[in-house]
């Protein structure tokens, strides 16, 4: 049983880490897209970053419940949160590949 515990307590901690990695970048960023070399140039461009604005501030929010719960979690199962992780990492690359959309239209512009 103490081993199950200790794997168990191993897999939050990894997941803590892997969760905190993502948020970093995320952060990193966000404050990228604040930066007078991302400013929008046109109708389409004020959308997309008004959108990825708001999905960064459900992302931070996700990020901080979870974390929290994972955290009150540890050595017990978290089979619980597994659907909401997952989501929350599917969430994380969506924002990925948006930023990397918004930030090519906005280089073109350059």
């Amino acid at each position: 049983m103490g081993d199950i515990l200790e794997n168990n307590t191993y897999q939050i901690q990894e997941l803590l880490v892997r969760m905190e990695r993502n948020n970093k970048l995320i952060q990193r960023l966000s404050k990228k897209l604040g930066s007078y070399t991302c400013e929008p140039h046109d109708y389409s461009c004020f959308e997309k970053l008004y959108e990825l604005k708001r999905s960064f501030k459900e992302y931070t929010g996700d990020q901080k419940r979870i974390m929290d719960s994972l955290k009150e979690k540890m050595g017990q199962t978290t089979e619980d949160l597994g659907d909401e992780i997952e989501h929350h990492f599917a969430h994380f690359k969506q924002l990925e590949k948006d930023i990397a959309a918004y930030l090519l239209d906005t280089d073109k512009y350059s």
